[in-house]
């Protein structure tokens, strides 16, 4: 896990997780609902309000693989980001489980505040149980940063990250989003040195 200064909030960090963090905050989800939640801003780096929202008719299966269509995302603006296939699968069969219509959201919640109660309840437990402090930083949009993170370190070209996720501009997206150097990267840089 990385921590920085959060300039907006002086007792706040902003917070990159590794992969086995994410695994561990998706696997800690109390229910399905709350790892479709998780995984839908760590895996396919959506905002808050844009978790609230998605529905399974946004699920798309394309060339490229299953995408996420966000129609009304920041600014209102259309986007696809991809997704992973048992996150696009969850959602589908939700779908044809239940007796609603395929554009309503498949999360109960309709507030991003409910959204945060998840997390927060989340990153206490994962505090407690890993005696890492750096758990009860995290917020939702980490999830979001994480995921961006992520991918920058996978060498995605920065502008289909900034495609996939939103993003007008490169600026933004480095002053943000991006980790100066992910737990991966310290660590391959880490081996590199004999004596750490």
């Amino acid at each position: 896990m990385n921590l920085r200064d959060h300039q907006e909030d002086e007792a706040g960090k902003k917070v990159w997780l590794s992969q086995a963090e994410v695994k561990q905050l998706i696997e800690i989800a109390s229910d399905t609902e709350h790892r479709v939640a998780f995984e839908l801003g760590a895996r396919c780096g959506l905002r808050s309000g844009e978790i609230t929202d998605v529905a399974p008719q946004d699920v798309a299966s394309t060339d490229a693989g299953p995408m996420l269509r966000v129609p009304d995302g920041k600014g209102e603006k259309y986007r696809e980001t991809p997704m992973p296939a048992n996150l696009a699968t969850t959602i589908q069969t939700i779908g044809d489980v239940r007796d609603a219509p395929s554009d309503e959201p498949v999360l109960s919640i309709q507030s991003t505040r409910s959204l945060r109660r998840w997390v927060k309840n989340a990153r206490e437990q994962l505090a407690g149980e890993t005696v890492d402090e750096g758990w009860r930083y995290l917020s939702t949009h980490d999830l979001r940063r994480t995921w961006a993170t992520s991918l920058a370190e996978k060498e995605v070209d920065p502008l289909l990250v900034l495609d996939w996720g939103g993003w007008e501009d490169l600026e933004t997206f480095l002053d943000h989003y991006k980790g100066t150097y992910s737990p991966a990267a310290q660590r391959r840089a880490r081996e590199k040195v004999g004596w750490l």
